[in-house]
């Protein structure tokens, strides 16, 4: 059977930041998850997300917000190119190994390659934010309207990963009341 890892990203503190982590709390929260799909919330902590890693994966989801240039709430589904570490200077790769917290994914997957713990699909699925550089609890309103798109967009990609990958995660269902033409 596949495994799929999703993982919310983010500071809770800063507005829109905490998308990642909003929508992760959100599927946590839902009935029906396939076998094979975990969901954590990692929020800051990169190097959690990399300890996550090392029970072996298949695919590797990660929710955050992403600064894309586009309107506050749209959503995006990246497929991540993870940088090899081993093709760094080594002063560079001693830089990067100084810094133990890794809070941001980027640093997070790059740490994960390098140990070879990196699924070998790895997907980006972020919310352009509003306002993620304020201190503030909560998300702007486009951005919460974006966390019911992001769920729908994780219920495809997990079931597109569990064709391709094969004996995958069963389809997640996502009910949407009558009417409400999703967000």
């Amino acid at each position: 059977m596949s495994r799929v890892l999703v993982a919310g990203m983010g500071n809770v503190l800063r507005q829109d930041d905490g998308f990642g982590v909003e929508v992760a709390r959100r599927l946590m929260a839902r009935d029906g998850l396939p076998d094979g799909v975990e969901v954590v919330e990692v929020g800051i902590g990169g190097i959690h997300l990399v300890q996550e890693m090392m029970d072996g994966y298949d695919a590797l989801v990660v929710i955050d917000a992403v600064e894309r240039g586009s309107a506050p709430g749209t959503v995006h589904l990246l497929e991540a190119e993870v940088e090899d570490l081993a093709r760094w200077s080594d002063t560079a790769r001693a830089d990067f190994l100084a810094d133990t917290h890794y809070t941001t994914p980027a640093k997070a997957m790059i740490l994960a390659k390098a140990l070879g713990v990196l699924p070998p699909r790895v997907y980006i699925l972020g919310c352009q934010p509003g306002e993620a550089d304020a201190l503030g609890i909560g998300l702007t309103t486009p951005v919460e309207a974006a966390t019911t798109r992001a769920i729908r967009e994780i219920v495809l990609l997990v079931d597109r990963l569990g064709a391709e990958i094969g004996d995958g995660p069963a389809a997640m269902s996502t009910p949407h009341p009558a009417g409400s033409g999703g967000d």
